[in-house]
Formats: C-alpha cells, sequence, structure tokens
C-alpha cells in the first residue's frame, strides 16, 4: 500500500460514530447494534476527501467536502433547515446574516462564509425574502 493509500484507507474505516466499517454488518443491522452515526462520514474523511480534490486541481469541490466536514457536527433537522433557509425568497438578508454569525460562533467558519457571501449576493439579485 502506498504513502497515500494509507491514510486514506484508515480514515474510511471508520463511521461518524468512531465505529470500524467492518462492525456494521447486515447482523448488527438486525440485531439493531448499528445507529445512525455509524451511517454518516466521518468528517476527517471528508476532509481528506478534500486534500485529494485540491491536489486534483478541483478547489470547489475540496471546498465543498469541507463544508461537509464541518455540517457533520450539526443534527440533521438543523441541517434541512439551513438548506431551506438558503432556498431563494425562502429568508432575508438579515436572517441569513445572523445565520452565518450563529453557525461561525459554533465552530463552523466555512459555512458561516458561505452563508454570510449568500446573503449578499441573495441581496443584490432580489433572491431575498422581504
Amino acid at each position: 500500500m502506498s504513502e497515500q493509500q494509507a491514510p486514506a484507507q484508515e480514515l474510511s474505516d471508520r463511521a461518524l460514530s468512531g465505529r470500524p466499517v467492518a462492525e456494521i454488518t447486515l447482523e448488527a443491522v438486525r440485531a439493531g447494534e448499528v445507529g445512525l452515526a455509524d451511517l454518516r462520514m466521518h468528517p476527517d474523511t471528508l476532509e481528506h476527501q478534500a486534500v485529494v480534490a485540491q491536489r486534483h486541481g478541483n478547489p470547489q469541490l475540496a471546498a465543498n467536502l469541507r463544508r461537509a466536514a464541518e455540517l457533520t457536527a450539526l443534527p440533521d433537522e438543523e441541517v434541512m433547515a439551513i438548506y431551506e433557509a438558503l432556498r431563494p425568497g425562502r429568508s432575508s438578508a438579515a436572517e441569513l446574516t445572523a445565520l452565518a454569525a450563529s453557525l461561525d460562533a459554533r465552530g463552523l467558519p466555512r459555512c458561516a462564509a458561505l452563508i454570510a457571501e449568500a446573503a449578499v449576493v441573495y441581496a443584490r439579485r432580489g433572491l431575498a425574502s422581504t
């Protein structure tokens, strides 16, 4: 195994819960031993994928993967609320700015920056609610 492959293998071998992927089996599911966190991607895996994307000339994908890594810290309901808030006409620029500040204060600076940028662009293009 090459040096580049080893970190990816180690990172992809665990779920968000920290559980080794090899332990996530059909038998474990049937026994009720597998939870949602066992089925979600670990932020370290997403960061590794971002590094690979960056190395291969895809900075936009790398940025998206890094934002996704930040979002793993939030409950699913909050992630869906963020997506809903970003739909054109659903939030005012002030609401998006407040959301960005909240995310930044909770340690999600990349997501916060994207939403703050969206607030400005939505206001300029008439996509924000009034």
